[in-house]
């Protein structure tokens, strides 16, 4: 069907999508099945590239039909045209991931790795000499970016189907510091207890220094009573009358 694009992850396997750098695609499940023939081997290639590239060019295929191999780095990041960001096997649509296995700890992270492909989700390719593969780095922040998977024949290296683009895909902003909501209702249920340990520490370390203070001013007074009361005894013992033993 010509009229399928990639769509953003699901909520409840992707959260917080799209991020800073990164956007979880679901990954083109029975989207290529009738392009699909018997004894012959597959391979899905993700494009991408910003928004703004399209009034440049949005081709993905020479005139021979073959495959673009435009890099990250080639494209600026996607700003001049559409770079290849993945290559993975076509999903088995008669065998989709099991959405309930996400509630079971061992089986997660397979599911994730069957269902989604999260793109900009390299920091090191751009920086390793040693790295082949296709590169797929951070995505810029607050940019509108369009997606495109296309099926290529391994034999040849021909493409025999693609998906529409995508619709316009933004990743989040960067909030500047003086705008962040400090308030209670922005805080985590972590940060609102350890506030108000913190608190208490605070006032019983106050009120143990002010009980401090008052023990230590009580016991100067007592021991200044008392020393005026000593002084006192030996000065009426002077002023009283010796009797004369004559």
């Amino acid at each position: 069907d010509q009229s399928l694009k990639p769509q953003t992850a699901a909520a409840q396997l992707a959260t917080n999508n799209p991020t800073l750098t990164t956007i979880a695609l679901e990954k083109p499940f029975c989207m290529f099945d009738s392009s699909l023939r018997p004894n012959k081997s597959y391979t899905v290639y993700l494009y991408a590239m910003m928004e703004s590239a399209i009034a440049i060019s949005s081709l993905v295929t020479d005139n021979r039909s073959k495959p673009l191999d435009s890099t990250f780095q080639q494209t600026s990041g996607g700003r001049l045209g559409p770079y290849k960001a993945a290559m993975f096997n076509v999903p088995n649509c008669a065998s989709p991931p099991n959405p309930a296995d996400v509630g079971d700890i061992n089986k997660v992270s397979d599911v994730l790795k069957q269902y989604l492909f999260r793109v900009g989700d390299d920091e090191t390719c751009l920086h390793d000499p040693n790295f082949l593969d296709v590169c797929n780095p951070p995505l810029a922040p607050d940019t509108t970016y369009r997606f495109k998977y296309m099926l290529v024949d391994n034999t040849d290296c021909i493409m025999k189907d693609q998906t529409l683009w995508s619709d316009p895909i933004k990743t989040r902003r960067v909030k500047l510091p003086m705008k962040i909501d400090t308030g209670p209702g922005r805080r985590s249920g972590g940060m609102i207890v350890i506030t108000s340990i913190l608190s208490v520490f605070v006032f019983l370390l106050l009120s143990g220094f002010l009980a401090s203070v008052c023990s230590t001013v009580r016991g100067l007074e007592d021991s200044s009573a008392e020393t005026r009361h000593v002084s006192q005894t030996i000065q009426q013992s002077e002023l009283r009358p010796q009797v004369s033993s004559e």
